[in-house]
């Protein structure tokens, strides 16, 4: 093996068009000689959500000159890379033509290697660009378009313990937002007018708490939500802050309970780990204060190790994957074939029944 791999990588499932360049040493050590993203979110913040024909047009308009800078960032050249990585799915069948797509050519010109990357194994794999972390481990996975407990065992070797049956967290927080005159994303919004409100006023239901499976459900949540807004309509800056901290309360009391015993099931199923085992979250709710110090104290309670990427790798980038084209190439995977295509549902777990949270891209992922 050579003594370093080096890949491009390219961003386009959602609302994010990126570019990045990595290096990986033969030991496994990584760097990150450039990290460009272009969002969108004004483009789409008057619609309370991505319009997949907007986005697709942005990422047409935005990516060559992203990967230019992307090069120039790193001071490499085409040339100078082993592979191309792009994300082939889950997610904006638009978006993701356009990447995969731009990867082809790119890897048709040069001559380079294509590795076709399923964006949630660079949500999986980013802990171990961040903090060199050992296989096995759990992934919570938390975002607009997914909530998935994922087991990583290693490479290509993913199991699916749990996964929304209805809206993914991020798609509650967006919905809740809009409901209550907050603006779009949701999610920042809900949590700054939560630290004004009485998180007790109102008593939202916990869904599947006390399940033994490990699922999640966020639609009865957000009816609920609704039901009591409408209930004290028209509702007063306190009512609005109030709604917000009991709808925060009951999802971390939630995720309390879910990701509670997928902890214990792990700590049964791994009971002699080398070291501490860990818990990664990734995806734009994990910025959420009050979700990351639930889980942070669960963590503590169970003897977990709690990792949390920095956010800009927990949202959508293309560090995360090329990091994961990397992860194939030293592993011996063997480069994707040019007919590769996009696919908007593409589940880790290929063994599970794809299920709205299982591969399916919402609002934002």
């Amino acid at each position: 093996m050579a003594p370093f791999l080096r890949i491009l990588g390219i961003e386009t499932s959602c609302d994010e068009t990126a570019a990045a360049v990595v290096e990986r040493d033969a030991e496994g050590r990584s760097k990150v000689l450039s990290d460009v993203v272009l969002s969108q979110l004004d483009e789409h913040s008057a619609y309370g959500g991505v319009v997949p024909e907007i986005a697709a047009r942005a990422h047409v308009e935005a990516l060559d000159e992203l990967i230019d800078e992307a090069l120039k960032r790193a001071n490499v050249s085409l040339s100078d890379v082993d592979a191309i990585a792009a994300t082939s799915g889950p997610g904006l069948i638009g978006g993701l033509l356009v990447g995969l797509m731009t990867g082809k050519a790119i890897a048709k010109a040069t001559g380079k290697p294509l590795y076709a990357v399923n964006h949630l194994e660079g949500h999986a794999l980013t802990a171990r660009l961040t903090d060199g972390l050992c296989f096995p481990y759990l992934m919570l996975l938390v975002s607009g378009g997914h909530t998935q407990l994922i087991l990583v065992r290693g490479i290509g070797e993913y199991e699916r313990w749990g996964t929304t049956i209805d809206d993914a967290l991020g798609e509650a927080f967006d919905k809740t937002a809009k409901l209550l005159g907050l603006p779009y994303p949701g999610g920042p919004a809900v949590e700054q007018m939560a630290q004004g409100g009485n998180a007790d006023r109102f008593n939202f239901p916990r869904p599947l708490v006390g399940e033994a499976r490990l699922d999640f459900s966020f639609s009865g949540l957000k009816t609920a939500v609704r039901q009591a807004a409408t209930e004290i309509a028209p509702l007063t800056d306190q009512d609005v802050a109030d709604v917000c901290a009991s709808f925060q309360k009951a999802i971390s009391r939630t995720m309390k309970d879910r990701i509670g015993r997928g902890l214990q099931r792990f700590k049964v199923e791994f009971p002699d780990l080398p070291e501490k085992p860990a818990l990664v979250v990734a995806g734009g709710v994990a910025a959420n204060q009050e979700i990351r110090s639930t889980l942070q104290a669960l963590c503590d309670k169970n003897g977990f190790r709690f990792i949390a990427p920095p956010l800009h790798l927990c949202t959508d980038n293309a560090v995360m994957i090329a990091w994961a084209g990397l992860e194939r190439m030293a592993k011996g995977v063997a480069p994707d074939d040019l007919d590769v295509q996009p696919r908007s549902r593409w589940p880790l777990d290929s063994r599970t029944g794809t299920v709205l949270g299982s591969g399916k891209r919402g609002a934002k992922a």
